[in-house]
This record gives C-alpha cells, structure tokens and sequence, in this order.
C-alpha cells in the first residue's frame, strides 16, 4: 500500500509541475512597457565600460526583451504566477527615444535623425517578440518632450537649430495617414500623434507627451464610441504631476527663451504662475476633472521620471484614483543611472474577463560582468481595471 501512495503522490507531483509550466493562458492579454532610450547620448558606466553610447545600452536592453517569453513567471501572487511567460501582444515606448540635439555640458549630441536611425535599427528591427499565432508584434511610440523640442527648437543651442525626423517618422508609423507627413509638411500644431488600439476588450489610447486640452478634446470624441464600462488605459510621456516647463511661456512674447526656459511643448499656456518652477495645480485639476467624468480611464503609464514606481494619482483636489506607472530608462534613470543593476522594463499581463492587471518590475541587467544572466523579476502589482466608483477611497486589488 505504501508504494501505491508513493506513486500516487510522485503522479501529482508530476501533475502540479505540468499545471505550473503550462504557457499563460491566452485569456491574458501581455505587453511590455519601456521609455527613454536618449539615442546620442552615453551613460557614465555600462557593463565595465566607461561614457557607452545609447546605441549599444538599448541594444542590450532589446536583446533582453527577445527572451521574456521564454521566461517563467515568479510565484508572487500576480497574474499567470508560476506559468512561462509565453506570447506578447505588443511592446510600448512611451517617448524620448532621441535626445535633445544640443551641446549638453560639452557633448554635443547628434542630430535627432541619426538617433532615430539607430532607434530603428535596434527596437524597429531588432525586436523578435512574437504574438499567440507567431506574428510579429507591433511596437507602439508616443512622442517625448525631447521629440518635440528638437521639431520646435529649444532655449539652449541646438545643431541643426531644429529636426522634425522622430515626430515625422512617429506620426506616420503610428497614425498611418492617407497622406504622410514630410519633413517639409509637418506641422508641430497641427500634427499631434494621438491614436488608439483595442486588444481583448481594452481600450488604449496614445497620447502626444501629456493629456493637456487638445489631447483632451482628441480623447473627448475618442471616446464617444466606447462603452463607458470599457477600461481604458493611456500611455504618455509626461506624468500626470505635470512639469510647468513643458507648458506655453505666460511671459511677454510667450516664445521659448534662455530667461524665461519654458519649452512651449503642450497646448496651454500655463495658468499657475510666470516661472517653470510654478506648481500645475491647475492643469493637473483639469485633467483631474476630465478623468471624474470618464471613470473607466483607469490605468496611466508614463516616462519622463524614470524609475519604477507604480502609485496612485488622485489629483490636486483628490477626487479620482488613477493606478499609474512609471518606467525606468536605459539612460536617465533616476536609480538605474547610478546603478546598473536596478535597469528594468515593464511587462504587463491583463485578464479582461476579471478586469484586473498585474505590473512586473523586469531587472534585465543584473549581473553587469555576464551580460547572459537571464531577466530577474522584481516588484509587482496587481490592479482592478474596473471603472471608478464615486468615491475615491476604493482600494486597488492586490
């Protein structure tokens, strides 16, 4: 009898391991977020090398984004714990893929047209994620405020003066308009990348660097057409805690100038004072009142900032509850500039039936001396997508 129950127990044993290794079920719906390539400029330190260019850091950042699907999943509780991670359905950058082409503390950066290129060469082409039937999956660009002062001009010297190529390049891939934009055809006022897609019954929508009123008012017709208990998720550059410096210049001419250093990159001039160091109390409540008008806009993520953090945003008058992300940079992030170790991305997994998402913190660089150490998973947390109820004070699941 003792050998019956031993076989028994080694038959489940067996059985529990096939279950934990099955692939995530394809009710999941998985993406993956980064932000902030800053193609032409160098991080100090890289893998035992000293001042290493954009090119080679996002390069080793994309290598480590081909191999998430066949990692498996930690046993933290989050959707598809324990299970291969299998099947992404598409990858978000949510802007600044070039920086600023300016002398930048004696470093002149290359012209924004070059960094694209090399923007191309490593995520457009380099990217071998593959969706649940083996296509190809599509990678999503929001523009950045880098992205739009190169296409505008800036405060401090630039060379060339300015360079509309990444907007360009944006915009067409992104919008896909009957007629392409051109260098010679774009028109920064006019032509604010702003599109949507639908997976599994979500909503996303992609917005030009912030969700200021011409964003807005694109959103306001956009969503006319969707139901009003369909999560909606947006993706931007700027955080909801908005910068006064990307806002329009209140001052004199209200034109971008080295006194006055606004960057003249939204569609408001700013409300709250007459310096960048103005808080946007006022901004940031008008977007707060828009989302307490749409309480199916439920989840934010966001560059800018870099640092993975995931917080809830209530708004100066803390009348909504917005579950927000933001993602570290290869270049600029706020921990991982200092160390390398702390370098992550951001994969997704949503399960639409439940309306609820589960954000893993993705470490892809934590053994800098052997670059082959598989991605290490680090935080994690898990939202409803469910639409807001009247009061603020719901928690998140957990």
């Amino acid at each position: 009898m003792t050998r019956i129950v031993l076989t028994l127990a080694a038959i489940a044993a067996v059985i529990v391991l096939a279950l934990a290794l099955r692939p995530a079920a394809r009710h999941h719906l998985q993406f993956v977020v980064t932000s902030d390539a800053h193609y032409g400029i160098t991080r100090p330190t890289f893998r035992g090398r000293q001042r290493v260019d954009a090119h080679i850091v996002n390069a080793a950042l994309v290598a480590a984004l081909n191999t998430v699907p066949g990692l498996q999943f930690p046993l933290d509780g989050g959707l598809g714990a324990g299970r291969p991670v299998g099947a992404m359905d598409f990858v978000v950058e949510t802007g600044d893929v070039t920086n600023r082409q300016e002398n930048n503390g004696g470093q002149t950066i290359q012209n924004a047209a070059a960094s694209w290129a090399q923007f191309v060469t490593d995520y457009l082409e380099g990217l071998r994620l593959t969706g649940p039937t083996g296509e190809r999956v599509p990678l999503f660009i929001v523009p950045g405020n880098h992205e739009a002062s190169n296409a505008i001009g800036f405060y401090r010297t630039m060379s060339p003066a300015t360079d509309v190529t990444p907007l360009v390049e944006i915009f067409n891939r992104m919008m896909a308009p009957p007629k392409p934009r051109t260098i010679a055809t774009f028109d920064y006022q006019a032509d604010r990348v702003f599109f949507t897609r639908d997976f599994a019954g979500i909503h996303f929508v992609f917005l030009h660097v912030w969700p200021d009123s011409a964003m807005r008012a694109r959103l306001e017709r956009d969503l006319q057409s969707v139901d009003r208990s369909t999560p909606v998720i947006l993706f931007a550059h700027d955080q909801p805690d908005v910068e006064a410096k990307h806002f329009i210049n209140p001052n004199g001419a209200h034109d971008v100038n080295a006194t006055d250093r606004f960057e003249n990159l939204l569609a408001d001039e700013l409300a709250d004072g007459t310096s960048i160091d103005a808080p946007t109390t006022i901004e940031q409540g008008q977007f707060e009142t828009f989302l307490a008008q749409h309480p199916n806009i439920t989840a934010y993520f966001h560059g800018n900032s870099n640092w993975h953090h995931a917080y809830e945003w209530n708004g100066p008058h803390n009348s909504v509850r917005l579950h927000v992300f933001r993602v570290d940079s290869p270049m600029k992030g706020e921990v991982s500039s200092l160390d390398e170790t702390k370098l992550s991305f951001e994969v997704v997994t949503i399960d639409p039936a439940q309306r609820t998402m589960t954000v893993r913190e993705c470490l892809w660089n934590t053994n800098p001396a052997a670059p082959a150490t598989p991605v290490a998973w680090g935080d994690a947390v898990t939202v409803t997508l469910e639409p807001r109820p009247g009061s603020a004070s719901a928690p998140p699941a957990r």
